[in-house]
């Protein structure tokens, strides 16, 4: 248990040091792995061993074959926002709700819900619909912080409506069946589009002058705009359809659905040679950025693993009787504060190997307990003073201040708790699709 303690606070003074976190958990996990053989175990060959479990863990993560699933859904995020779609999507949201008090800010949640089911990432959903939204919120006079608020939030659902490439990690590092995550994340999602919505209804009811009406579409124009949201809804309805069906796996929806969004690229008119170069070194990137600090936290993994504390929490735990409740407010309250310093994925990366274990002892399911750490991380998102999708949303409106942004998500920070505290009371909305596939 020392050993991990001290590898834990090694690891902070190193992301302190502004360290990159996949080397961080590198260092560390190499030291602690060799001094633990030698000064423990007495083998004189700790650190030929300890390298030697770095080679064999990153020969293993290149080829993990769950793990191709994640170049697969980010070329496809990539070609869907190349492609325009986010404005489309924009336009259909707008067309129906627009004339509504604060109708503008209810469509940029519904269409940033839209296009993280088909983007998986928070942040390019936060930047992408930035540009579309916000022009139109600011020619209707709508307040910084709620336009600013609405399009930070909901570009927070990215990393739960899938595909989302934290549940994938989540499901490699728990040995969960990602397809099942996938369908347990639908549920939980849609009610927190709906809780936004309700956030910006009660926002626009207590401040009217933040969100003003805007113009009222015909059903003519109504029905022309659908015909520009064909393509995510069928490749949403194809790629879910058949997880859920049993038709593919995730690995095999990916590949559908990256070649979906290529194909619907290629007949919109949209596609070109540079946007394709975009697309897939966009993809390539972020997939090598991924692997990294999957590489990392693995190999930091089997240092704590080494170590005994998953086993020792999770025992002594079970000594000390606590029940389920308890346990799950602790692990949300260490979230929530842990979310006040590091980004979404990090958190996963350190905290799901050491509590995972805990949790499943005391009968737990797991596919439940990576949906709430999923919701615990969007509300990472826009908590100050990290919030990533805040500086995201920052650089791309950068007249509108930090604090502004901070005020305006407020209401929808405290719409995430409330759907925080229904998935933990009521795990049925987490597991009742998944269940349903047997």
């Amino acid at each position: 248990m020392e050993a991990s303690l001290i590898g834990f606070a090694a690891l902070m003074v190193l992301i302190l040091a502004r360290v990159p976190l996949g080397i961080a958990m590198a260092i560390v996990g190499v030291v602690g792995f060799a001094l633990v053989q030698q000064v423990t175990y007495g083998n004189p060959r700790g650190w030929s061993i300890s390298l030697n479990m770095v080679a064999s863990t990153a020969f293993d993560t290149g080829l993990a074959y769950g793990l191709s699933v994640v170049p697969l859904f980010l070329l496809m995020g990539n070609l869907i926002t190349e492609s325009g779609m986010s404005k489309q999507l924009y336009r259909a949201a707008n067309a129906f709700l627009g004339h509504f008090k604060g109708g503008l800010a209810l469509a940029t949640v519904v269409s940033c819900g839209a296009f993280s089911a088909v983007c998986g990432s928070s942040m390019a959903t936060s930047a992408t619909m930035a540009k579309v939204a916000m022009p139109s919120m600011r020619e209707y006079k709508y307040s910084d912080g709620l336009a600013t608020g609405a399009i930070a939030a909901g570009g927070s659902l990215g990393i739960l409506i899938p595909p989302s490439v934290i549940l994938v990690v989540y499901g490699l590092m728990t040995e969960t069946d990602i397809g099942k995550l996938f369908i347990a994340g639908l549920i939980p999602g849609i009610i927190g589009i709906l809780l936004y919505m309700v956030a910006v209804i009660v926002t626009v009811r207590l401040k009217p002058e933040s969100g003003p009406a805007g113009a009222r579409s015909s059903w003519k124009e109504r029905l022309i705009s659908l015909k520009g949201v064909w393509g995510i809804n069928l490749i949403f309805i194809i790629v879910m359809g058949g997880i859920y069906a049993g038709i593919f796996t995730p690995t095999e929806a990916a590949g559908i659905g990256a070649s979906g969004a290529f194909l619907i690229a290629m007949f919109s008119g949209k596609l070109s040679a540079k946007m394709m170069y975009r697309s897939l070194s966009n993809a390539a990137r972020t997939t090598a950025m991924l692997f990294f600090l999957v590489i990392g936290a693995l190999i930091f993994s089997n240092f704590i693993n080494m170590t005994g504390m998953p086993m020792m929490l999770r025992d002594w735990v079970v000594e000390q009787g606590f029940s389920l409740f308890m346990v799950l407010v602790i692990l949300i309250a260490i979230y929530l504060l842990l979310g006040c310093a590091l980004e979404s994925m990090s958190m996963i990366l350190l905290t799901v190997p050491v509590f995972y274990p805990m949790v499943q002892a005391m009968g737990m399911d797991l596919i439940w307990f990576g949906i709430l750490v999923v919701v615990v991380t969007e509300i990472s998102l826009i908590t100050p003073p990290v919030g990533m999708n805040v500086f995201v949303l920052r650089g791309v409106v950068p007249d509108v201040k930090l604090s502004t942004i901070f005020r305006g998500v407020v209401p929808f920070w405290l719409a995430d708790i409330l759907r925080l505290v229904m998935i933990a009371s009521i795990p049925s909305l987490s597991l009742l699709l998944p269940n349903s596939l047997g």
